[in-house]
Protein backbone atom coordinates (compact mmCIF):
# COMPACT_ATOMS: atom_id res chain seq x y z
CA UNK A 1 0.00 0.00 0.00
CA UNK A 2 2.88 2.56 0.91
CA UNK A 3 5.84 2.81 -2.01
CA UNK A 4 8.04 -0.20 -1.72
CA UNK A 5 10.82 0.81 0.57
CA UNK A 6 13.73 -0.69 2.73
CA UNK A 7 11.17 0.82 6.07
CA UNK A 8 8.85 -2.14 4.18
CA UNK A 9 11.32 -5.04 5.78
CA UNK A 10 11.59 -3.84 9.18
CA UNK A 11 9.82 -4.78 12.30
CA UNK A 12 8.80 -1.63 13.29
CA UNK A 13 8.06 1.36 10.18
CA UNK A 14 8.87 4.27 12.53
CA UNK A 15 11.69 4.56 14.45
CA UNK A 16 11.83 5.63 18.05
CA UNK A 17 11.44 8.65 18.19
CA UNK A 18 10.01 10.29 14.94
CA UNK A 19 6.79 10.76 16.05
CA UNK A 20 7.55 12.33 19.38
CA UNK A 21 6.46 15.30 20.68
CA UNK A 22 8.34 18.05 18.91
CA UNK A 23 9.63 19.37 22.87
CA UNK A 24 10.75 16.15 23.53
CA UNK A 25 12.88 15.49 20.50
CA UNK A 26 14.16 19.35 20.44
CA UNK A 27 14.77 20.13 24.01
CA UNK A 28 18.38 18.83 23.53
CA UNK A 29 18.93 20.96 20.05
CA UNK A 30 18.03 23.79 22.00
CA UNK A 31 20.47 22.77 24.81
CA UNK A 32 23.09 22.30 22.56
CA UNK A 33 22.51 25.61 20.41
CA UNK A 34 22.57 27.56 24.07
CA UNK A 35 25.46 26.22 25.09
CA UNK A 36 27.36 27.65 21.32
CA UNK A 37 25.87 30.17 21.84
CA UNK A 38 27.99 30.52 25.35
CA UNK A 39 30.49 29.54 23.59
CA UNK A 40 30.49 32.34 20.84
CA UNK A 41 29.12 34.79 23.18
CA UNK A 42 26.38 35.31 21.02
CA UNK A 43 22.82 33.32 20.80
CA UNK A 44 21.92 34.54 17.49
CA UNK A 45 24.86 33.57 15.79
CA UNK A 46 23.89 31.41 13.19
CA UNK A 47 21.77 34.36 11.81
CA UNK A 48 24.62 35.90 10.12
CA UNK A 49 25.33 32.79 8.20
CA UNK A 50 23.04 33.83 5.19
CA UNK A 51 23.52 37.41 5.64
CA UNK A 52 21.31 38.82 3.06
CA UNK A 53 17.95 37.52 4.28
CA UNK A 54 15.78 37.73 7.00
CA UNK A 55 17.18 36.09 10.73
CA UNK A 56 19.83 34.05 8.13
CA UNK A 57 16.19 31.98 7.22
CA UNK A 58 15.66 30.82 10.88
CA UNK A 59 12.24 32.50 11.15
CA UNK A 60 10.05 35.06 9.76
CA UNK A 61 12.17 34.71 6.30
CA UNK A 62 9.77 34.57 3.24
CA UNK A 63 10.47 32.32 0.55
CA UNK A 64 10.68 34.78 -2.31
CA UNK A 65 13.26 36.95 -0.32
CA UNK A 66 16.05 34.22 -1.05
CA UNK A 67 14.64 32.97 -4.54
CA UNK A 68 14.24 36.70 -5.50
CA UNK A 69 18.14 37.29 -5.34
CA UNK A 70 18.72 34.43 -7.53
CA UNK A 71 21.00 35.18 -10.37
CA UNK A 72 20.25 34.31 -13.84
CA UNK A 73 22.02 30.89 -13.60
CA UNK A 74 20.14 30.01 -9.93
CA UNK A 75 17.11 31.20 -12.07
CA UNK A 76 17.27 28.43 -14.61
CA UNK A 77 16.89 25.93 -11.98
CA UNK A 78 13.80 27.24 -9.82
CA UNK A 79 10.97 26.83 -10.87
CA UNK A 80 8.94 29.81 -11.89
CA UNK A 81 6.87 31.81 -9.17
CA UNK A 82 5.29 35.02 -8.43
CA UNK A 83 3.58 36.60 -5.43
CA UNK A 84 0.33 38.71 -4.74
CA UNK A 85 -1.20 39.64 -1.39
CA UNK A 86 -4.19 38.66 -0.19
CA UNK A 87 -7.05 40.95 0.03
CA UNK A 88 -10.56 42.43 -1.69
CA UNK A 89 -8.85 42.15 -4.85
CA UNK A 90 -6.87 39.12 -4.42
CA UNK A 91 -8.25 36.42 -6.99
CA UNK A 92 -7.47 39.39 -9.84
CA UNK A 93 -4.26 39.59 -8.30
CA UNK A 94 -3.51 36.27 -8.09
CA UNK A 95 -3.90 35.70 -11.93
CA UNK A 96 -2.27 38.75 -12.68
CA UNK A 97 1.09 37.15 -11.05
CA UNK A 98 0.33 33.85 -12.93
CA UNK A 99 0.21 35.68 -16.03
CA UNK A 100 3.46 37.55 -15.26
CA UNK A 101 5.28 34.32 -15.00
CA UNK A 102 3.24 32.57 -17.88
CA UNK A 103 1.52 30.02 -15.16
CA UNK A 104 -1.37 27.71 -16.63
CA UNK A 105 -3.26 25.75 -13.98
CA UNK A 106 -2.03 23.40 -12.23
CA UNK A 107 -0.44 25.47 -9.95
CA UNK A 108 1.10 25.39 -5.78
CA UNK A 109 -0.36 28.27 -4.03
CA UNK A 110 1.60 28.58 -0.16
CA UNK A 111 2.01 31.32 2.01
CA UNK A 112 5.44 33.42 1.55
CA UNK A 113 6.42 33.00 5.25
CA UNK A 114 5.86 29.51 6.13
CA UNK A 115 7.47 25.78 6.66
CA UNK A 116 6.55 22.66 7.36
CA UNK A 117 4.34 22.70 4.16
CA UNK A 118 1.87 24.05 6.20
CA UNK A 119 -0.70 25.94 4.24
CA UNK A 120 0.68 24.48 0.74
CA UNK A 121 -2.44 23.80 -1.79
CA UNK A 122 -2.79 22.44 -5.63
CA UNK A 123 -4.62 24.01 -7.16
CA UNK A 124 -6.26 23.30 -10.45
CA UNK A 125 -8.96 25.54 -12.08
CA UNK A 126 -10.03 29.71 -11.43
CA UNK A 127 -12.57 28.31 -9.32
CA UNK A 128 -10.11 26.31 -6.56
CA UNK A 129 -8.15 29.58 -6.67
CA UNK A 130 -10.83 31.58 -5.84
CA UNK A 131 -11.30 29.43 -2.52
CA UNK A 132 -7.90 28.84 -1.50
CA UNK A 133 -7.13 32.89 -1.61
CA UNK A 134 -10.20 33.28 0.37
CA UNK A 135 -9.10 30.73 2.76
CA UNK A 136 -6.19 33.06 3.89
CA UNK A 137 -5.95 35.70 6.14
CA UNK A 138 -6.27 38.96 4.47
CA UNK A 139 -3.04 40.85 4.02
CA UNK A 140 -0.72 38.52 4.02
CA UNK A 141 1.89 37.41 0.78
CA UNK A 142 1.51 34.78 -0.89
CA UNK A 143 3.33 32.58 -3.94
CA UNK A 144 1.91 30.99 -6.98
CA UNK A 145 4.49 28.50 -8.55
CA UNK A 146 4.16 25.84 -11.40
CA UNK A 147 3.72 22.69 -10.62
CA UNK A 148 6.54 20.60 -11.70
CA UNK A 149 5.90 17.10 -12.82
CA UNK A 150 8.80 15.48 -12.16
CA UNK A 151 8.11 12.00 -10.15
CA UNK A 152 10.32 12.45 -7.39
CA UNK A 153 11.41 14.79 -4.58
CA UNK A 154 14.38 15.45 -2.62
CA UNK A 155 15.98 17.66 0.18
CA UNK A 156 19.64 18.39 -0.08
CA UNK A 157 21.49 20.12 2.63
CA UNK A 158 23.96 22.47 1.74
CA UNK A 159 26.94 23.80 3.39
CA UNK A 160 29.76 26.29 2.25
CA UNK A 161 31.99 28.60 4.79
CA UNK A 162 32.91 31.97 3.57
CA UNK A 163 36.44 31.13 3.19
CA UNK A 164 36.00 28.59 1.10
CA UNK A 165 35.40 28.05 -3.05
CA UNK A 166 33.30 25.63 -2.97
CA UNK A 167 30.53 23.83 -0.88
CA UNK A 168 29.39 20.68 -0.41
CA UNK A 169 26.31 18.54 0.19
CA UNK A 170 25.80 16.96 3.60
CA UNK A 171 22.56 15.14 3.34
CA UNK A 172 19.99 13.83 0.63
CA UNK A 173 16.56 12.56 1.50
CA UNK A 174 14.23 11.10 -0.86
CA UNK A 175 10.18 12.19 0.04
CA UNK A 176 8.07 9.73 -0.94
CA UNK A 177 4.15 10.36 -1.26
CA UNK A 178 2.37 7.22 0.33
CA UNK A 179 -0.93 6.11 -1.09
CA UNK A 180 -3.24 3.73 -0.70
CA UNK A 181 -4.41 0.98 -3.31
CA UNK A 182 -7.97 0.08 -3.21
CA UNK A 183 -9.77 -3.39 -3.14
CA UNK A 184 -12.82 -2.58 -3.92
CA UNK A 185 -14.41 -3.49 -0.64
CA UNK A 186 -12.53 -1.59 2.05
CA UNK A 187 -12.70 1.76 2.84
CA UNK A 188 -9.96 4.76 3.10
CA UNK A 189 -10.32 4.42 6.53
CA UNK A 190 -10.10 0.59 6.84
CA UNK A 191 -7.68 0.88 4.50
CA UNK A 192 -5.44 2.75 6.86
CA UNK A 193 -6.09 1.41 9.91
CA UNK A 194 -4.56 -2.05 7.69
CA UNK A 195 -1.53 -0.51 6.58
CA UNK A 196 1.26 -1.15 9.11
CA UNK A 197 2.61 2.74 9.31
CA UNK A 198 -0.42 5.04 8.42
CA UNK A 199 -2.30 2.90 11.46
CA UNK A 200 0.80 4.49 13.97
CA UNK A 201 -0.16 7.80 12.89
CA UNK A 202 -3.81 8.36 12.01
CA UNK A 203 -3.94 11.69 13.29
CA UNK A 204 -1.54 13.00 10.50
CA UNK A 205 -3.86 11.71 7.70
CA UNK A 206 -7.37 11.40 8.40
CA UNK A 207 -7.90 15.62 9.03
CA UNK A 208 -7.08 15.73 5.31
CA UNK A 209 -9.25 12.70 3.75
CA UNK A 210 -12.78 13.78 5.79
CA UNK A 211 -14.45 13.63 2.79
CA UNK A 212 -13.43 10.38 1.70
CA UNK A 213 -12.66 7.91 4.89
CA UNK A 214 -15.98 6.02 4.39
CA UNK A 215 -15.73 5.84 0.54
CA UNK A 216 -14.64 2.53 -1.22
CA UNK A 217 -11.54 2.60 -3.72
CA UNK A 218 -12.05 0.16 -6.38
CA UNK A 219 -9.68 -2.42 -6.71
CA UNK A 220 -6.36 -1.63 -7.89
CA UNK A 221 -7.73 2.72 -7.69
CA UNK A 222 -4.71 4.58 -5.92
CA UNK A 223 -5.34 7.40 -3.40
CA UNK A 224 -2.16 10.08 -2.57
CA UNK A 225 -2.25 10.29 0.70
CA UNK A 226 -0.52 14.24 1.08
CA UNK A 227 0.43 16.65 -1.54
CA UNK A 228 3.30 18.20 0.21
CA UNK A 229 6.25 16.43 0.53
CA UNK A 230 6.83 17.25 4.36
CA UNK A 231 7.73 14.56 7.01
CA UNK A 232 5.24 16.12 9.56
CA UNK A 233 2.26 15.93 6.89
CA UNK A 234 2.71 12.45 5.86
CA UNK A 235 5.50 12.02 3.73
CA UNK A 236 7.69 9.14 4.19
CA UNK A 237 11.81 10.46 4.35
CA UNK A 238 14.37 8.25 2.79
CA UNK A 239 18.27 8.49 3.33
CA UNK A 240 19.85 9.01 0.27
CA UNK A 241 23.51 10.20 1.30
CA UNK A 242 25.05 6.81 -0.50
CA UNK A 243 23.85 8.60 -3.61
CA UNK A 244 25.64 12.10 -3.33
CA UNK A 245 27.95 12.26 -6.35
CA UNK A 246 30.77 15.03 -7.16
CA UNK A 247 28.64 15.69 -10.05
CA UNK A 248 25.30 16.14 -8.10
CA UNK A 249 27.46 18.09 -5.73
CA UNK A 250 29.04 20.34 -8.18
CA UNK A 251 26.12 21.25 -10.16
CA UNK A 252 23.94 22.17 -6.45
CA UNK A 253 27.57 24.81 -5.34
CA UNK A 254 26.96 26.22 -8.98
CA UNK A 255 23.63 27.03 -8.38
CA UNK A 256 24.03 28.40 -4.37
CA UNK A 257 27.02 30.38 -5.34
CA UNK A 258 24.87 32.16 -7.98
CA UNK A 259 22.59 33.58 -4.98
CA UNK A 260 24.80 36.09 -2.80
CA UNK A 261 25.99 34.92 0.53
CA UNK A 262 23.92 32.37 1.00
CA UNK A 263 26.45 29.42 2.99
CA UNK A 264 23.87 27.04 4.57
CA UNK A 265 20.53 25.60 4.50
CA UNK A 266 18.41 22.94 2.52
CA UNK A 267 17.31 22.41 -1.09
CA UNK A 268 14.48 21.08 -1.96
CA UNK A 269 13.47 20.09 -5.49
CA UNK A 270 11.77 17.70 -7.98
CA UNK A 271 13.64 15.31 -10.02
CA UNK A 272 13.15 12.79 -12.79
CA UNK A 273 15.09 9.91 -11.64
CA UNK A 274 17.48 8.89 -9.09
CA UNK A 275 20.20 8.25 -12.09
CA UNK A 276 19.54 12.28 -13.61
CA UNK A 277 20.16 13.66 -10.02
CA UNK A 278 23.12 12.29 -9.47
CA UNK A 279 24.64 13.30 -13.19
CA UNK A 280 23.01 17.06 -11.90
CA UNK A 281 20.55 17.16 -14.70
CA UNK A 282 16.73 17.06 -15.05
CA UNK A 283 15.94 18.65 -11.58
CA UNK A 284 14.00 22.05 -10.66
CA UNK A 285 14.01 23.75 -7.06
CA UNK A 286 11.14 24.48 -5.25
CA UNK A 287 12.38 26.18 -2.17
CA UNK A 288 15.56 27.08 -0.31
CA UNK A 289 15.59 26.99 3.28
CA UNK A 290 17.92 28.64 5.31
CA UNK A 291 19.35 28.41 8.86
CA UNK A 292 15.54 27.34 9.91
CA UNK A 293 16.55 23.95 7.44
CA UNK A 294 17.37 21.43 9.35
CA UNK A 295 19.06 17.61 7.25
CA UNK A 296 15.86 16.15 7.28
CA UNK A 297 17.51 12.45 6.57
CA UNK A 298 17.45 12.05 10.73
CA UNK A 299 13.81 11.43 9.87
CA UNK A 300 14.56 7.78 8.05
CA UNK A 301 13.33 4.88 10.04
CA UNK A 302 16.16 3.55 10.40
CA UNK A 303 17.91 6.44 11.83
CA UNK A 304 18.51 5.92 15.33
CA UNK A 305 18.33 9.00 17.78
CA UNK A 306 22.37 8.77 18.21
CA UNK A 307 22.84 9.32 14.80
CA UNK A 308 19.77 11.97 14.37
CA UNK A 309 21.37 14.41 17.27
CA UNK A 310 24.75 14.09 15.77
CA UNK A 311 23.60 15.04 12.26
CA UNK A 312 22.10 17.99 14.11
CA UNK A 313 24.70 18.66 16.55
CA UNK A 314 26.54 18.81 13.49
CA UNK A 315 24.61 20.85 11.10
CA UNK A 316 24.41 23.78 14.18
CA UNK A 317 27.67 24.13 15.00
CA UNK A 318 28.21 25.02 11.17
CA UNK A 319 25.63 27.18 11.42
CA UNK A 320 27.79 29.22 14.28
CA UNK A 321 30.90 28.82 12.53
CA UNK A 322 29.91 30.55 9.39
CA UNK A 323 27.96 32.97 11.52
CA UNK A 324 30.81 33.63 13.21
CA UNK A 325 33.01 34.15 10.22
CA UNK A 326 30.48 36.35 9.05
CA UNK A 327 29.99 38.60 12.04
CA UNK A 328 34.08 39.04 11.75
CA UNK A 329 33.60 40.40 7.95
CA UNK A 330 31.01 42.97 9.41
CA UNK A 331 27.63 41.37 8.92
CA UNK A 332 25.78 41.79 12.05
CA UNK A 333 23.18 38.79 13.49
CA UNK A 334 19.36 39.27 14.40
CA UNK A 335 19.03 41.05 17.12
CA UNK A 336 17.61 38.42 20.19
CA UNK A 337 14.15 40.32 20.59
CA UNK A 338 13.26 41.10 17.13
CA UNK A 339 13.90 37.80 16.12
CA UNK A 340 11.83 36.40 18.95
CA UNK A 341 9.06 38.93 17.83
CA UNK A 342 9.21 37.69 13.88
CA UNK A 343 9.13 33.97 15.74
CA UNK A 344 6.13 34.84 17.38
CA UNK A 345 4.47 36.27 14.43
CA UNK A 346 5.35 33.57 12.40
CA UNK A 347 4.02 31.14 15.13
CA UNK A 348 0.38 33.26 14.48
CA UNK A 349 0.08 32.83 10.83
CA UNK A 350 0.81 29.31 11.02
CA UNK A 351 -1.54 28.74 13.20
CA UNK A 352 -4.31 31.02 10.80
CA UNK A 353 -3.36 28.98 7.32
CA UNK A 354 -5.71 26.03 5.88
CA UNK A 355 -5.11 22.62 6.03
CA UNK A 356 -2.36 21.83 3.43
CA UNK A 357 -2.69 19.32 0.67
Amino acid sequence: MLPASPHDKQPNPLSLFEFWPRWVFYTPVVAYWILLGLRYRDVTLPTAANPRITTGGLCGEKKSELLDMAGPYAQQWIAPYATFTTGSNDLADATRAMRSKNLAFPVVVKPDIGCNGTGVKLVHTQEELAQVCASFPRNISLVVQKLITWPHEAGLFYIRHPDEPTGRLTSLTYKDIPFLTGNGRDTVLDLLKQDVRTSKVLHIYTPRLQHCLNTIPAKGETLELVFAGNHCKGAVFRNGIPDITPELTAQIDRIMQDIPDFYFGRIDLKFRSVEDLSLGKNFEIIEINGVGAEAIHIWDAKTTLREAYVAQFHHYRESYRIGAKNKAAGWKPTNLWHGLRLWRAQKKLLASYPLND
